[in-house]
């Protein structure tokens, strides 16, 4: 039971992170407008996306789930801290939906790091 609940994590995890990578690489406005505003367009658009898609697929190999999960986590930090003090909670009139879907994805993330980290403990005792 407890391996379907951390499969349904990631499964979520890698939604929200593979959803995202239409935008960020069609050059939809909302994703320019983020970058610009971080003076990073289009290169960090491109290069977040290439690292959330590695992320992504990372959480499903066995031997790098743990390293998935970290970058994840970071990625989603690096975006929570850039929604809070530079760009706003709120882009694009979008309710505070690419916030919200950020501290999701950073919250499960840490979850996993939490787990797999107790699970590679367990195993060296």
């Amino acid at each position: 039971m407890k391996n379907y609940f951390l499969l349904v994590v990631k499964w979520i995890i890698a939604i929200i992170l593979l959803q995202t990578l239409y935008f960020k690489f069609s050059g939809s406005p909302e994703s320019v407008y983020i970058f610009k505003k971080l003076g990073v367009e289009p290169y960090g658009r491109i290069g977040s996306g290439i690292i959330e898609l590695a992320a992504s697929i990372l959480l499903f190999i066995n031997k790098t789930k743990f390293f998935g999960a970290i970058i994840s986590a970071s990625t989603m930090l690096g975006a929570i801290c850039t929604h809070i003090f530079i760009i706003g909670i709120e882009v694009m009139n979008d309710n505070g939906t690419l916030f919200i879907l950020a501290l999701i994805t950073f919250i499960l993330s840490l979850f996993l790091i939490y787990t797999y980290g107790l699970i590679e403990k367990h195993i060296e005792d």
